[in-house]
């Protein structure tokens, strides 16, 4: 998983597999976008205006751990 923020335009996006591959963009509401890739599995997560709807201070940067058994 890798969350990535872009300062300029105020979005976030949390990259769910890191694997490539083609993807179906699902507007959900104005400000939340989900790409759907095989399987209709959520791959992806972006988020306009984050700033608007985060306390990005409290989660920006972010930190995870990966457990051990699971492929990253």
């Amino acid at each position: 998983m890798q969350i990535l923020y872009d300062v300029k335009t105020d979005v976030l996006y949390i990259r769910m597999e890191d694997q490539k591959q083609p993807v179906i963009n699902r507007r959900v509401s104005d400000d939340i976008v989900l790409d759907m890739g095989k399987d209709e599995k959520i791959v992806g997560i972006e988020i306009i205006g984050a700033s608007l709807h985060l306390n990005l201070k409290n989660i920006l940067p972010v930190e995870y751990k990966i457990s051990a058994g699971i492929p990253a």
